[in-house]
């Protein structure tokens, strides 16, 4: 039963020794005791024209409900961060993340958050304010003004990764700042964490974020945020009408915790159709046994490669070339000895796909 709905949520969404260079990043700063927060992304707010990035009101109060009535508490995600890190005890915790400052968020989602006094991060591409559908200004001082962190965007919200490799990085930082500047000139405040655009990023581009002083960065592969992984590819559940019944397994998920990872790159190698990805996964409490793999797009292999007392080396292999898809997730999990499911993906990004 829990396959099935692994799985359908996984297609639903699909929108041996190694060397330091291929090991994740290190968190912000060293953790007093292991923590985990589970993240969410949404974009629209009882807007049913555009059903693929758009939540109904009533599932959104749904979801708020569930987390009130589950003792949850619900941070913005800088608030989330700190968490991760203080003394305070373990609690369940979640963050609500928005992307892309859409009015319906002001007219339809944030009525509802503030009705069960939650915070959440709203993450704003500054050319767009004011723009079509998008929050002007003044719409986005109250929001502000009512509780809700902002967040950095970029200004132009543009496919980073397709710029060439020698004005890349430059025109990123660049844009990034100036989205900085803007919100800082508009709205008083200096955002704190950062969304990458569509997902997308590079080692380059996740250290210059770190660079600019920002706490963090939320990317768009699933899985939930701990204390041991880096603060600058943070995994983000999406939630819309097609996975809103969803919402209870996807906050009730744990992390997969993952030692390494090697390629620790999420460009897909551009010579292979099928590409590898080795995990060295923290295997205490788990089934291993249980494991399970997913592609985007169709099956995947999972090897074992290596094992030891605490610690596993798998090996996952997508079973179909991936190569005409931009963006291909791979996911892995495994239910531990409590009945609880663990998750982990990667995601892949094929920059010639346009």
């Amino acid at each position: 039963m829990m396959r099935a709905v692994l799985l359908s949520f996984f297609l639903a969404a699909c929108s041996t020794g190694q060397n330091k260079s291929n090991e994740r990043d290190l968190p912000l700063q060293k953790a007093a005791h292991y923590k985990e927060v589970v993240c969410f992304v949404y974009h629209r707010f009882g807007d049913n024209r555009f059903p693929s990035t758009n939540i109904s009101i009533d599932d959104f109060k749904a979801h708020l409900q569930w987390l009130a009535d589950n003792d949850y508490q619900v941070l913005n995600l800088s608030d989330a961060l700190d968490y991760l890190y203080n003394e305070m005890p373990s609690k369940k915790t979640a963050v609500i993340t928005i992307d892309d400052g859409y009015k319906s968020f002001l007219q339809n989602g944030l009525p509802l958050l503030n009705q069960f006094n939650f915070s959440a991060t709203l993450f704003i591409n500054t050319e767009t304010v004011g723009g079509g559908d998008y929050l002007n200004w003044q719409e986005l001082n109250e929001v502000v003004s009512r509780n809700i962190e902002i967040g950095n965007h970029t200004h132009t919200h543009d496919y980073f990764l397709n710029k060439p490799i020698d004005t890349r990085y430059i025109d990123f930082e660049k844009d990034v700042t100036e989205a900085q500047a803007l919100i800082k000139k508009h709205l008083n405040v200096q955002p704190k964490v950062f969304a990458y655009p569509y997902g997308e990023f590079d080692k380059p581009m996740s250290d210059i974020i770190q660079s600019l002083g920002f706490k963090g960065a939320a990317a768009q592969n699933s899985g939930v945020m701990n204390n041991l992984t880096s603060n600058y590819q943070i995994p983000r559940f999406p939630m819309s009408e097609s996975y809103a019944k969803m919402f209870e397994d996807k906050a009730k998920m744990e992390s997969l915790r993952v030692l390494k990872k090697s390629p620790d790159s999420n460009l897909a190698p551009i010579e292979k159709d099928q590409p590898v990805l080795n995990l060295t996964l923290d295997t205490r409490g788990l089934k291993v046994k249980q494991l399970q793999c997913f592609a985007q797009g169709g099956d995947c292999t999972l090897a074992v490669v290596e094992t030891s007392a605490n610690e596993m080396v798998v090996e996952l292999q997508s079973t179909h070339a991936i190569s005409q898809r931009r963006r291909t997730l791979y996911t892995l999990t495994a239910p531990d000895s409590a009945g609880n499911w663990h998750w982990f993906s990667h995601l892949w990004v094929n920059p010639s796909v346009k």
